[in-house]
């Protein structure tokens, strides 16, 4: 299952976050720095309206949606990456996390301390960002001086990784992330063995007071501190962020999902900040989802987008994929449109499709194989 890191600066309402996406109450949620040491986890469901309706047509006993697991890291602070305020212990935790949810304080409150004492949320993203660079870029000073001598003798590999560290290091010089480093497909993959601080997808959670959710989530731009992060990601980062109150949000860990929307909508609200930081966080992964429907269950399968038929089928069983013949394919919406397989044949929405088909978000299928 792949993973996604909630970091930021300490008291910037992560752990009551996490709370809130794992609708649980595993993290400690206190005024002071660190009162997270080892990282949280917990699996989370990424809300899919598309199973509802499915289990309709269906008759399913049961819904299993999709799912990715979050990781709670405790709060970074400048000089995180010389080992400052158990620095090095934290960007571990942030190495071993597929993309990263960053949290950034919007909103200001005395009884809420700062670490640096007053809010700014692009300085705040700025010294995390800082620290993953200055840490990246001690990384790839050694991996220089390690594949040198074998680019020298004529070695290929540490050809291409020694041209890739030294495009690199200018980049982290201009504190540039990894990640917004234009790249061939080749540069690509080989940057990704790196296994970079920066060089992960980040989504940025805009955390506001409950005062200013409404406002905020229904024009983001009319929010000052809101409006500046969304600028400066958008342009520093090539990043997308979101509006969350993660204060809200913990009000509505206990409630039914009717009670949920209820209690939003008195709020002014139409949508869970959360609901839309889980669905940006799996997006964020390159990830997306086929459908299974019938009487035991209707089901969300998570695979890669680009990917074709036969590896999406062999997520299910190797035998799918091994035994792969081909794949009977409805899209949801029209299936949802026409309420049947049979009227979707009637009108030719459904289709057999083959090994070098590439799987769509949202198809509904029944694989054919023989083993």
């Amino acid at each position: 299952m792949l993973r996604a890191g909630i970091v930021g600066l300490p008291n910037v309402g992560k752990s009551t976050l996490f709370n809130a996406v794992t609708r649980t109450r595993k993290a400690e949620s206190a005024n002071y720095p660190f009162c997270t040491i080892e990282p949280n986890q917990g699996v989370v469901i990424v809300p899919d309206e598309r199973l509802e309706v499915l289990s309709k047509i269906s008759g399913s006993q049961k819904l299993i949606p999709a799912a990715i697991e979050f990781l709670d890291i405790a709060g970074l602070v400048k000089g995180a990456s010389k080992g400052e305020g158990l620095g090095n212990q934290f960007l571990s935790h942030i190495r071993e996390v597929d993309a990263v949810v960053h949290v950034v304080r919007c909103f200001e409150s005395s009884d809420i301390h700062h670490v640096d004492g007053s809010v700014d949320p692009v300085r705040d993203i700025e010294v995390i960002n800082t620290e993953l660079i200055l840490a990246d870029m001690e990384s790839i000073t050694k991996r220089k001086g390690r594949v040198e001598k074998e680019a020298k003798r004529g070695n290929k590999e540490a050809q291409a990784e020694l041209a890739l560290c030294e495009r690199l290091l200018p980049h982290f010089d201009a504190l540039k992330p990894a990640v917004t480093l234009e790249c061939s497909d080749d540069e690509a993959k080989l940057l990704k063995s790196f296994f970079l601080l920066s060089g992960k997808p980040v989504i940025y959670a805009c955390n506001v007071s409950e005062d200013e959710l409404a406002a905020a989530s229904n024009d983001p731009d009319k929010h000052p501190m809101v409006s500046k992060v969304r600028e400066y990601v958008s342009h520093a980062h090539a990043a997308s962020a979101v509006v969350v109150s993660a204060a809200i949000e913990s009000e509505l860990i206990d409630l039914t999902g009717e009670e949920a929307a209820a209690y939003l909508a008195d709020l002014g609200v139409k949508d869970s900040g959360v609901s839309r930081l889980i669905k940006g966080a799996f997006e964020l992964l390159g990830l997306q989802t086929y459908l299974t429907t019938g009487e035991k269950e209707t089901r969300a399968w998570t695979i890669t987008k680009g990917m074709k038929a036969p590896q999406a089928a062999g997520v299910i069983h190797s035998d799918f994929e091994r035994g792969f013949i081909a794949a009977e394919i409805v899209a949801f919406h029209d299936l949802a449109e026409l309420g049947s397989y049979a009227k979707c044949r009637e009108k030719g929405k459904l289709r057999i499709e083959g090994k070098e088909y590439v799987m769509k978000d949202g198809d509904v299928v029944e694989w054919r194989f023989n083993v």
